[in-house]
């Protein structure tokens, strides 16, 4: 192999792995640049105090989003762009034909899926759920509403971060069971700081999760199947179940029902919440065969052509010819 066979594939593009590490570098310098413009902002307009409650509440959730979202969305569109001629709508975050339903099902599914690991939690391990208190319904119902937000804001954060180029530009690339690795894998270890980590389960789970969510968009071609099933399974397990999100309690402090685990916690998941134990592992690879194999899933031909191959619209000329240099005129008579 020489050296342009290393940085440059048949297709005369830059390969998967080193458009990949570009991402990581733009996002990267994106996300630095942005977090200290906003943290000078604040500190200028805000005192100290009020910028640390800001931070710690629930306005801190949106922001922590936006900062993830908007470095992954510009970093995605400029490398896609200036690598692969890409559009931004390659991305999948266009409204296209079908989106609507793309995202009510992801909804569904997310919500279903949760569903099977509680059943399975509450069959073989000791899930209880407690009614809500009548005195609480105010409560419960601003919590089912802000928690819709921030959590519709942190799935689509990660969807972008995750499932939009990274995964893309290696789908161009490889087959989708080895493209989903180099982004599974990043986004089960960014949950190990999260609190009450259950060894073993919680990172095991997460990169089934992971890999779950790139199957979805692998079916549809598009981020909004994707973007609904993680909103809504996160959103069905804290507010309405009551179950810590990946160990977090405080996304969901008056959810609809009272959740406890009282059996083993390699099934249940204990503190972690549902997503740590194996009623969780079950559930994830279930729905995931079942996203893989059902017929109720397509992707519109404009979206296959960005993802099945490298991008379609390349010139024709070989890499070569732009790469040598320019032929030598004759002299003049």
């Amino acid at each position: 192999m020489d050296i342009q066979d290393f940085f440059i594939n048949r297709a005369g593009r830059l390969r998967s792995g080193w458009r990949l590490a570009l991402f990581v570098v733009a996002y990267l310098v994106i996300f630095l640049a942005l977090r200290a413009l906003l943290m000078l902002g604040a500190a200028l307009w805000l005192p100290r105090e009020a910028l640390d409650r800001l931070l710690e509440g629930n306005w801190g959730w949106v922001i922590q989003s936006l900062l993830i979202f908007v470095p992954a969305a510009l970093a995605g569109w400029g490398c896609g762009l200036a690598l692969e001629d890409l559009p931004w709508r390659a991305l999948g975050w266009m409204p296209h034909r079908g989106w609507a339903r793309d995202l009510l099902l992801g909804l569904f599914f997310g919500a279903a899926s949760l569903g099977v690991a509680v059943l399975c939690g509450a069959v073989f391990g000791g899930y209880r759920f407690a009614p809500p208190d009548a005195s609480h319904l105010p409560a419960i119902a601003h919590t089912l509403a802000v928690s819709a937000v921030i959590l519709m804001l942190g799935a689509a954060a990660e969807e972008m971060l995750f499932r939009g180029y990274p995964l893309q530009t290696m789908m161009r690339s490889w087959p989708v069971w080895a493209a989903l690795i180099p982004t599974s894998v990043p986004f089960a270890l960014v949950h190990l700081a999260n609190p009450n980590v259950v060894p073993g389960f919680t990172f095991a789970n997460t990169v089934l999760a992971g890999a779950w969510l790139a199957v979805a968009y692998w079916r549809t071609r598009s981020l909004w199947f994707p973007f609904g099933i993680h909103w809504g399974w996160n959103w069905t397990m804290g507010a309405l179940l009551g179950s810590p999100i990946s160990g977090i309690t405080s996304l969901a402090p008056e959810p609809l029902l009272r959740f406890t685990d009282t059996g083993p916690s390699w099934i249940g998941g204990g503190a972690y919440g549902i997503e740590g134990g194996a009623a969780c592992t079950l559930a994830l690879a279930l729905s995931t065969i079942f996203i893989w194999r059902t017929r109720l899933l397509s992707a519109t031909e404009e979206l296959r052509q960005f993802t099945d191959g490298e991008n379609p619209n390349l010139p024709s000329a070989p890499l070569s010819n732009y790469l040598a240099p320019p032929p030598s005129r004759p002299p003049a008579e």
